[in-house]
């Protein structure tokens, strides 16, 4: 399993919290060796758990404190995304975890989307309260491929029953023959608008109607409500890999030709990957950016 390691360019020159972040990377990837280790007891994981909790409410803390301390004109936003994952995505997080027992693949789950979390964060919030724009417009999860690859992966077993390989971290467009291919935006907190752009060769259909329908072949006339279902299903699931605050209506027109594909392509993603499966490739294309107004974006499309 790829280990989550820390990076210098995390660091925004602030000791008590550049200290506080390596720590908390430090444990996570602690829990990540142990979660590999089968002979690893449930109380374990839950006590692993428990620490990066308590030592991540105790940074926040001390973030909020030196924020306050040099009077940050952006503190009341910033905290709020605190709360917020404190509130929200932690609870739901957890809930996942004793569902499962604590089981090993869950914890991965949990370390998985957390770092996530914190990457994108420090990027895109810590960075600023020194006065640093890097990462605001949004923050290139490609230097998070690792992570979205092992969640990728659990959803295309979960929707599939397949197994799902990275090959190309910089996919540029190419054909991967005869396909279905989708989008979907989503909003994420701090006025982030996101968009996923997914494309699956025709086996890989093929299996999502087997599993969907319990059908080996499908009239033409159903196709397209297959494949806007198998695709709502994938949505769904990436929609937690990235700690959505609230996703579009799921329409018909998000299903795409080709072509409608390829030209939304060149609008750029800055984190495009291709997957490859027993049954075809899978594009995985992501990109973001921010809006003024949350509310108004809220509904619109292929921003």
């Amino acid at each position: 399993m790829e280990k989550i390691e820390w990076d210098k360019k995390f660091n925004i020159g602030v000791g008590v919290v550049d200290k506080a972040h390596v720590k908390l990377f430090r444990i996570m990837k602690k829990l990540l060796e142990i979660s590999e280790d089968t002979g690893t007891y449930p109380h374990i994981y839950q006590e692993g758990i428990k620490y990066l909790e308590a030592y991540s409410m105790t940074h926040f803390s001390e973030e909020e404190e030196y924020m306050r301390s040099i009077r940050y004109g952006g503190y009341a936003r910033h905290k709020q995304i605190h709360d917020n994952f404190r509130d929200k995505t932690l609870v739901s997080l957890k809930r996942d975890l004793e569902l499962s027992s604590y089981s090993g693949v869950a914890v991965q789950r949990f370390v998985g989307t957390m770092s996530n979390w914190l990457a994108e964060h420090i990027m895109r919030e810590d960075q600023a309260i020194v006065g640093r724009d890097v990462g605001r417009k949004g923050y290139d999860f490609s230097s998070q491929a690792a992570t979205i690859s092992k969640a990728l992966n659990r959803t295309m077993q979960d929707v599939f029953q397949v197994e799902a390989k990275l090959v190309n971290t910089d996919y540029k467009g190419e054909n991967i023959g005869n396909g279905f291919y989708c989008y979907q935006c989503y909003d994420i907190e701090g006025g982030i608008r996101l968009q996923l752009l997914l494309g699956m060769e025709e086996p890989l259909f093929l299996r999502g109607v087997s599993r969907i329908f319990g059908m080996q072949t499908i009239q033409q006339s159903e196709v397209n409500r297959a494949a806007w279902l198998i695709f709502r299903s994938l949505f769904q699931d990436m929609g937690k890999l990235f700690q959505a605050e609230a996703e579009d209506e799921f329409k018909k027109e998000n299903l795409l030709t080709k072509d409608e594909f390829r030209k939304d392509f060149m609008k750029g993603y800055p984190c495009s990957l291709l997957f490859s499966t027993k049954l075809g490739y899978f594009v995985f294309c992501y990109r973001s950016w921010r809006v003024r107004n949350p509310k108004a974006e809220n509904g619109k499309t292929k921003g």
